[in-house]
């Protein structure tokens, strides 16, 4: 446990100390958000290269803090070796990502491009360090997945929602919020299943987003730009997909009573459904599906006069509501929790259509 506290406080600090001095320099750099008309809602163009802070102040907690065999805090040795393997593939995956969002950033990049790195990410991801989905875990009556539909999902998993939290970006402390609420709820669940290196890892990045959501909160003095959403989607797919894959039976009871692919979704239900809501909108009316428009949830609530500060909060509760049912449904069918989730997140969403539009954000 001492861990899992220390690396949020170093996160936590480092950001907290750090991110004045970066917004600093983006000004001075004018390395700041020039407005595009089809997707902002901000009026002032602000630094963009807080992911920057982000990435450093996670992955510096996460590497300090990691448990060695001098400093085992009485793991498994196996436990250590896995989670070794798997985190030296992921640290080089999210150094590329962390680049080409940079890149993004500071001079643009095309969505074509960042397609492709996002593909090779996810191979390194899937292919090299085997974290993937391969089971369904009786939704629709499926189980264990064939291994090429097993690498496909887990490939279309990371690439939607890397991309989901990229396009919840658009107000003041939203992605960084969600990110958090995320981080904290996968901590807590790896913990109680007894997963200290992971646990770790979701302590990292819930330090530095809660330190950043400080600067970033309405009204925010800094965005996290591409290579933060990025790296907070990435971290978000890895730590579901190993949540649904996470053995059942090393679990309490209580624990394993709850869907664990109806819990990693619901918990990233809001940029999991905002995403695939308005690719699917954008694909009917014949345009590329990465094409700005004003057509999420989020845009909407601004429309009606909301504001940011209300906003990200309606979108927080309503994705805390939403796993919140999870508890309600344990012990029900995969299939069954997986329809009323479904229902009930499609109605809740909609509810803010229903309404007329009081102003413009």
């Amino acid at each position: 446990m001492d861990i899992i506290i220390l690396g949020f406080i170093t996160s936590f600090l480092v950001v907290l100390v750090a991110t004045p001095s970066l917004i600093k320099v983006a000004k001075l750099k004018h390395l700041v958000d020039y407005q595009n008309e089809k997707r902002k809602v901000h009026k002032t163009s602000k630094p963009t290269i807080g992911g920057i802070i982000i990435f450093a102040g996670a992955i510096f907690a996460f590497c300090l803090w990691f448990p060695t065999e001098d400093r085992n805090y009485n793991l498994p040795m196996d436990l250590m070796i896995e989670s070794f393997n798997e985190f030296k593939y992921l640290i080089a995956s999210l150094l590329i990502l962390f680049f080409i969002g940079v890149k993004d950033d500071i001079i643009g990049t095309a969505p074509s491009k960042k397609l492709i790195g996002h593909i090779l990410v996810g191979c390194i991801l899937v292919l090299m360090a085997e974290i993937r989905i391969t089971s369904m875990h009786g939704i629709f009556g499926f189980y264990d997945l064939p291994e090429w539909t097993s690498i496909i999902l887990s490939l279309f998993t990371y690439i939607v929602l890397v991309n989901a939290f990229n396009l919840i970006d658009g107000v003041d402390g939203l992605a960084t919020g969600i990110g958090l609420i995320g981080s904290i709820l996968f901590g807590i669940w790896f913990f109680m299943a007894g997963n200290i290196p992971v646990t770790l890892l979701c302590a990292s990045v819930a330090g530095a987003l809660f330190a950043f959501l400080i600067f970033n909160f309405s009204p925010a003095k800094i965005f996290m730009g591409d290579s933060g959403s990025m790296f907070i989607g990435a971290i978000m797919s890895v730590l579901a997909i190993k949540m649904i894959e996470y053995p059942t039976n090393q679990m309490p009871p209580d624990l394993a009573s709850i869907s664990k692919p109806i819990l990693a979704m619901s918990i990233l239900v809001y940029p999991l459904f905002d995403t695939i809501r308005v690719f699917f909108l954008r694909l009917v009316k014949g345009v590329s599906p990465f094409a700005a428009d004003q057509n999420h949830i989020h845009h909407r609530l601004m429309k009606m006069g909301l504001g940011h500060r209300n906003t990200a909060f309606v979108l927080y509760f309503f994705s805390l509501f939403i796993v919140l049912i999870n508890f309600i449904l344990k012990g029900n069918s995969p299939t069954i929790a997986f329809f009323i989730v479904f229902l009930l997140t499609a109605l809740v969403y909609h509810i803010p259509f229903l309404f007329k539009l009081k102003s413009k954000a």
